[in-house]
């Protein structure tokens, strides 16, 4: 199926089955973008940032919450 075919079919859609669609597809992304993350932290694709962090609160450039 292209995706020009799945766009036709969306814009055929009654407002309440569009919003079901909408619904679900953002949470969706949302899972594929958590699993990307754990992926890229478990990988130690993030570990920048917590060096980052952990420089700055060792500079004292954090407080607390």
């Amino acid at each position: 199926m292209s995706v020009e075919t799945i766009e036709e079919q969306i814009a055929e859609l009654d407002n309440v089955s569009f919003a079901k669609l909408r619904d679900w597809f953002i949470e969706f992304e949302h899972a594929r973008w958590d699993k990307q993350i754990e992926a890229d932290s478990n990988n130690g694709k993030l570990d920048f940032l917590i060096n980052a962090a952990l420089v700055e609160h060792q500079a004292g450039k954090s407080r607390d919450l």
